[in-house]
């Protein structure tokens, strides 16, 4: 979701830092993949919003940054096809980007994603297709 490496970093250290203060008060409604995976999504969210504020950049703006990071990222290979994806990642909604990124890259069920993202499957689903399409349209023109 942040693109950057170092930021993923330190956000997952928040995460634990966060769930280890917070363990005694999980309350076992949900598996504790999802609650933490809660976690995570609120944090990159966090993160993002944070970003946004602190330069005072539009969304289109933070995309952009994201962008050159990937391009000039030691983490990401030579794969011409991976860095498309990526790029066509950063061209969606935050929600339909994160209902992707659960659903292709974690393969994660619907039901789960509905559980981390509070929302219904029929949602999700309309989503993903909807994030699917966009990026489809992006790898074929670019």
């Amino acid at each position: 979701m942040v693109i950057d490496h170092e930021d993923a970093n330190d956000l997952t250290q928040d995460v634990f830092i966060k769930v280890w203060n917070n363990l005694s008060g999980f309350r076992e409604h949900s598996q504790l993949f999802t609650w933490i995976y809660r976690i995570a999504t609120n944090e990159c969210l966090n993160f993002l919003k944070k970003k946004r504020r602190k330069f005072f950049l539009p969304i289109n703006d933070v995309e952009k940054e994201l962008s050159g990071k990937l391009e000039s990222s030691p983490y990401i290979e030579g794969d011409a096809i991976q860095l498309k994806l990526q790029k066509a990642l950063l061209l969606l909604p935050e929600k339909q980007r994160l209902v992707f990124n659960m659903k292709y890259y974690d393969d994660m069920k619907y039901e789960e994603i509905s559980e981390v993202l509070k929302t219904s499957v029929g949602a999700l689903k309309a989503s993903y297709h909807l994030a699917v399409k966009k990026i489809e349209t992006f790898l074929k023109e670019n």
